[in-house]
């Protein structure tokens, strides 16, 4: 589930490259790999990369739905979900870790994507209950905007004209694609700020996670990010809300069910990912969940699909498309 350490994409040591060019492998996404012309995508990493990517976004997406049947507090269904996810995250690093030389354990960068997670988690939570699922996503899904301030505010970062533009058609499309559900109204208004925060923090989030891969591999970066989240969500949960245990077995069914998907699965192909791709064009396949919101509630809860909402699907698309790494 991580790049091997011998051997880069064309088959060659990367030692014997280093000692015959006297250069270092360059990063997915980074200035050097474009200056060589290489692509991210154009490389079997890359596609796994953004398959993982793709599949980790749909799995991240039905996440409100399972808050929404949980039958315990904002917190505690937070708490829950990265609680009951440990010991698949642990199974994970085991296996991917079998037989290699121990990885970089609890590093700055992985503290940071604890600490980020938190927030992005509280935010979220408290969202989706506070206003509407289509407005708590359409506002989370402005993390992008975030990645690309911050990754230039703290790293310096540049980014192209294409990543800019495919970002614009995102936010219009995820706009149209939920401008049936979206409310905009005064009594909603904390609740649109606590999506708007949810978006800083998930931004932050594909940050350090990006940094973290640089160190070591997606599932030490997903279980022990993981851990530190939900130390954190147990003393919010329990001083805030108290009553941790779900009333019903769908509740804690539904709990269960968003740790392995949600959690498990989607946070660690995202981990996967951003190994593998800049942070920047990852960022914008996440609103792939605004898509998939929209899929969700034809499909379980009948709520029609109108051209508009098409059109806005299409949108994003087009966008994801344009920013491609080239």
């Amino acid at each position: 589930m991580h790049n091997s350490p011998l051997l880069d994409g064309c088959g060659e040591n990367k030692d014997a490259r280093v000692r015959r060019t006297g250069q270092t492998p360059a990063a997915p996404g980074s200035t050097a790999m474009h200056r060589n012309n290489v692509s991210p995508l154009a490389s079997r990493d890359g596609l796994v990369g953004l398959g993982a990517l793709i599949i980790g976004a749909l799995a991240m997406a039905i996440s409100p739905t399972f808050v929404r049947l949980a039958d315990v507090g904002p917190f505690t269904s937070a708490f829950w979900r990265v609680f009951l996810a440990l010991p698949a995250l642990y199974v994970w690093m085991r296996l991917a870790e079998r037989g290699d030389a121990p990885k970089a354990s609890f590093t700055l960068p992985i503290w940071l994507c604890g600490v980020a997670f938190t927030g992005d988690l509280l935010f979220w939570h408290l969202a989706i209950l506070s206003t509407s699922i289509a407005n708590a996503t359409f506002f989370a899904t402005t993390a992008p905007i975030w990645v690309i301030f911050f990754g230039w505010l703290l790293f310096r970062d540049k980014v192209s004209g294409r990543v800019l533009a495919g970002l614009a058609l995102c936010i219009a499309g995820g706009a149209a694609l939920l401008a049936r559900s979206l409310q905009i109204r005064f009594g909603g208004a904390i609740g649109d700020l606590e999506g708007m925060a949810t978006g800083v923090f998930f931004g932050l989030y594909f940050l350090t996670v990006q940094a973290a891969r640089r160190q070591t591999n997606a599932a030490r970066v997903t279980f022990e990010s993981s851990l530190i989240t939900a130390a954190a969500l147990f003393v919010v949960a329990a001083v805030v809300e108290r009553q941790l245990w779900p009333h019903t077995l769908g509740g804690a069914a539904a709990l269960l069910a968003m740790a392995w998907i949600s959690h498990a699965g989607g946070q660690g192909l995202l981990a996967v990912a951003l190994g593998k791709l800049p942070a920047s064009f990852s960022s914008l396949v996440i609103f792939l969940e605004a898509i998939a919101a929209a899929v969700f509630g034809y499909l379980f809860i009948g709520e029609p699909v109108a051209w508009a909402q098409a059109f806005g699907g299409v949108l994003i698309l087009a966008g994801i498309y344009v920013a491609r790494p080239r």
